[in-house]
């Protein structure tokens, strides 16, 4: 055995492990192959309610103590699952109102995973009675490194229509408003003779003949996401009563709309994630924006990716594999984005179930002999060497603001154009700065910006009390600021902000948006440009929004070329304070966008850690005096770096590099800088 610190002070390398799938004398050629590969953790227990308790009075831990201990006996430390992702069958049979419910009225069957309603009393009071009593057998194992809750919450059953959850909307409304007065207030109901006289008049947003009440159903996506916490929050308060020193967390899934993920993280001790770009769909912008998202979830913290795949997964309409090298490279860049750990689902692949043909750590060879399982034990091995690196953290200058109460508002129905889409836009702005290798942490509205020299604010639809004054204090203070059209519209109940759109930003902004011309999909404009930057001058297409604004004292960067707003600006700069805010009203095309973000981040003196061409990901952590550079080569060809001077070690082959270094192919170097 090994001390319970050890580990934690190493890279988590691991996978889900579901050794109830399995006869006990595959266990121990697990555990060969796992010391073989490098792995230090695994996650047991997830799917493993059926077989932990085979009735409601009946619990069998036999076959997990067995299991607890061979993996103590072999170095190997277990996340420990709660088991409550999936309830057993016999839940169903003698709790059917244990299921949920969907919008139709409808109740879902028992049969594949996550059929439970959160608002479940039964399902609360039986998942509680397991946790505690796992809780209290396993806590003095050595085994024991994490506690893992539940799985993925939200993922199939992220809303619940069922008359518990109706009356516990009522009882969350009460909290909330106090009385039905401010509720009709805040919500507009005298719109449509939607006013209620009694609370018990007040249901869910089920299905209705047209747009439900858009405060009913912005409150009902913040109910459904408290309500799936409290189900997370009853297991965690049990397992922190009885193991106060454990860790405990659950995983996470990136931009996922139902769970308000920053509320979700105080409530957990390290954050991880499961990430599943699509394998050939080039470099994964999309997953570095997560990783980013993910390590800001608690202020910068390191995290853990909790799952991710080897091969390829099996729930796409199509499932192409991996190439070689892919899986190494892609994981390293969650290290460099500030991962302290790299898991997968899963260690071995099922033989029967739905996701017999989801990728494992050892493919139905069952061996050490394929692709797969040889780069799964290059990697581990690789990973120990990089124990420098657990613990830094990456310091960005760069912010994004981003909130999931804008998220649900500006995506409720009835809007100007639905094709707008909070992520989308996120990411219009967040692909400039990945490509040129500026780091980024995503930001609560409300957060202290105090730290960036740039925040950008696409979308900011949603501008709930204090974010004005947040925004002001930040750029008068010398800060940089971008918004974006459909900003500054309505506050924290989807009310119009009145006074002139976007009204809150309206001084900010030093403009006033006079009329929104939301475009048809094939609808395009153009953009010209003068006075940004020698570079960025010129004309570009436009499409999606155009704003028709006036200044109020800001400056035109670039007008609109076409429509009866011609000449009128289309993207603004005000001086406010010591600092300026940026107002861009329609979506340039990327070239566009890359060249204003550049000018952008040149006048504010960001930088990346080294330069490189486009395709060779850069990243920097930084841990006391330490400096660790990260260089990923997407590219399909080898691509050369220019080093800064001095000696720097390569952390993962140990040897000492200076001057240029060379990468091939899906290539990696980790570099500890010279002080």
């Amino acid at each position: 055995m090994v001390s319970k610190n050890a580990v934690l002070k190493d890279m988590f390398y691991g996978g889900d492990y579901n050794p109830e799938q399995w006869s006990e004398d595959v266990w121990q050629d697990d555990m060969r192959l796992m010391k073989k590969a490098g792995v230090n953790i695994v996650s047991v227990g997830i799917f493993s309610w059926a077989v932990l308790q085979t009735s409601p009075d009946t619990y069998d831990f036999g076959w997990l103590d067995r299991m607890m201990d061979l993996l103590a006996q072999n170095g190997i430390y277990a996340d420990l699952a709660t088991a409550t992702a999936s309830p057993p069958a016999w839940m169903a049979r003698h709790y059917p109102d244990s299921l949920p419910v969907d919008e139709n009225g409808v109740r879902y069957s028992q049969g594949a995973r996550q059929h439970y309603c959160p608002n479940s009393k039964a399902f609360r009071l039986l998942a509680a009675k397991l946790v505690r009593k796992l809780a209290e057998r396993y806590k003095h194992h050595p085994a024991l490194a994490m506690w893992h809750i539940n799985n993925e919450y939200g993922c199939h059953i992220s809303r619940c229509y069922c008359d518990q959850c109706a009356a516990e909307f009522r009882v969350w409304l009460q909290k909330r408003y106090g009385t039905l007065d401010e509720l009709n207030a805040r919500w507009g109901t005298n719109f449509w003779s939607q006013k209620y006289y009694d609370w018990e008049e007040i249901g869910l947003p089920r299905k209705t003949p047209t747009y439900p009440n858009p405060g009913q159903d912005l409150d009902y996506a913040r109910f459904m996401s408290d309500s799936l916490l409290e189900c997370y929050l009853t297991e965690y308060r049990i397992l922190r009563e009885e193991t106060p020193g454990i860790p405990i967390m659950t995983n996470f899934m990136g931009f996922f709309k139902p769970l308000d993920y920053f509320e979700w993280a105080k409530h957990m001790d390290v954050v991880t994630w499961d990430s599943y770009p699509e394998p050939t769909a080039g470099i994964p912008v999309g997953a570095a924006m997560a990783h980013d998202l993910m390590r800001s979830l608690k202020g910068g913290e390191p995290f853990i990716l909790m799952e991710q795949v080897t091969s390829q997964v099996n729930w796409r309409r199509h499932n192409p594999v991996k190439r070689p090298g892919v899986m190494r490279l892609w994981s390293y860049q969650t290290v460099a984005r500030g991962g302290d750990g790299v898991m997968f689902f899963q260690w071995r692949q099922s033989r029967a179930g739905a996701e017999k043909f989801h990728g494992a750590m050892v493919s139905h060879t069952g061996d050490e002999n394929s692709r797969v399982y040889r780069e799964v034990e290059q990697l581990g091995n690789e990973l120990k060497r990089l124990t420098p690196v657990v613990g830094s953290r990456v310091k960005a200058k760069v912010a994004i603001l981003f909130d999931w109460h804008n998220w649900w508002a500006l995506e409720l129905s009835s809007k100007p154009n639905w094709d707008v889409r909070y992520v989308e836009q996120i990411a219009h702005y967040y692909k400039p700065l990945f490509e040129q290798n500026i780091a980024v942490d995503f930001v609560q509205p409300t957060g202290d910006l105090s730290g960036y020299s740039v925040v950008f604010a696409p979308t900011l639809y949603m501008v709930e009390p204090g974010v004005k004054e947040n925004l002001e204090s930040y750029v008068a203070g010398g800060g940089t600021l971008l918004t974006t059209f459909f900003s500054g519209m309505v506050d924290e109940n989807d009310r119009i902000h009145l006074g002139g759109y976007p009204a809150p930003l309206r001084k900010l902004l030093g403009l006033t948006v006079e009329e929104l011309d939301p475009m048809l999909p094939e609808q395009t404009n153009r953009i010209v440009v003068s006075g940004l930057a020698p570079e960025a001058d010129g004309e570009y297409e436009c499409s999606l929004w155009a704003d028709v604004i006036r200044l109020e004292g800001a400056q035109a960067l670039a007008a609109f070329a076409e429509d009866f707003y011609a000449g009128g600006p289309a993207v603004t700069v005000n001086a406010f304070g010591s600092g300026k805010a940026y107002y861009v009203g329609t979506r340039g095309e990327e070239s566009f966008t890359s060249r204003l973000v550049a000018k952008v981040l040149a006048d504010a003196g960001v930088q990346a850690p080294l330069a490189a061409e486009p395709g060779v990901e850069v990243q920097c952590r930084e841990k006391e005096d330490q400096r660790f550079v990260f260089v990923l080569n997407h590219l399909p060809r080898p691509a050369s770096i220019t080093l800064p001077a001095g000696e720097h070690r390569e952390l993962i082959g140990g040897e000492a590099l200076s001057g240029t270094l060379e990468l091939a192919p899906n290539g990696v170097a980790v570099m500890q800088l010279a002080p």
